[in-house]
C-alpha cells in the first residue's frame, strides 16, 4: 500500500476516535509527518513533529534521558520507547510514532548494521509497542520503508484500541 492510501487509512481512523497524532524522528528527518501533513485537512488530527536528529535533541524536546544513549545508544528500544512517550507527554497528542535507525550508507556495526531501524507507538494510557526492523536498499530506500511500516504501525495502534 502507498504512504498517501496508507495515510487517508490512518486519517480516517484518528478522527473517527479523536486522536491527535505526534511523530518523533531521527533517521527519517520528518518524512512520516511531511507524508501526514500532504492530506488536506491533516490540522484535525496531526498535532506535530519533532525531528530529533541528534541526541541531544532527543533529550532536550522529548525528555529521552542522557543515560540511555550510554547504556544502550541512540538506535536501541530503549531510546524509541523514551521517544514515543516524550513525544506525546510534551504536546497535545494522544498518540506517537518515534523512529532511530542506522540509514547508512555509513555508520553500521556489526550490532547495529546499515539498515536497523528501532520503532516505538504509543497511546497514552497503553504500553509503549515497539519493534526492530531491518530494512534493506540505499538510504533513501531504507527511509522510504521505515516511513511505511511507522505509518502501518499507527494504523495497527488504532485499530486495535478504542478509545
Amino acid at each position: 500500500m502507498a504512504h498517501r492510501q496508507l495515510v487517508k487509512t490512518l486519517a480516517q481512523l484518528a478522527l473517527d476516535k479523536q486522536i491527535r497524532i505526534a511523530t518523533a524522528e531521527s533517521c527519517t528527518g520528518g518524512w512520516v509527518a511531511q507524508e501526514m501533513t500532504a492530506l488536506a485537512g491533516s490540522s484535525d488530527w496531526f498535532e506535530c513533529g519533532f525531528v530529533t536528529y541528534s541526541n541531544e535533541a532527543k533529550t532536550h524536546m522529548l525528555g529521552v534521558p542522557e543515560a540511555l544513549f550510554i547504556s544502550d545508544g541512540a538506535v536501541s528500544e530503549a531510546v524509541v520507547k523514551a521517544m514515543a512517550k516524550g513525544a506525546v507527554d510534551n504536546s497535545r497528542a494522544t498518540l506517537s510514532v518515534s523512529i532511530s535507525g542506522v540509514a547508512g550508507p555509513g555508520g553500521g556495526t556489526p550490532q547495529k548494521p546499515v539498515g536497523m531501524v528501532w520503532m516505538a507507538w504509543y497511546l497514552e494510557g497503553s504500553e509503549v509497542q515497539s519493534r526492530c526492523f531491518q530494512l534493506s536498499g540505499d538510504r533513501h530506500a531504507v527511509r522510504r520503508s521505515a516511513v511505511k511500516e511507522a505509518l502501518k504501525g499507527l494504523i495497527k495502534q488504532l485499530a486495535k484500541n478504542t478509545v
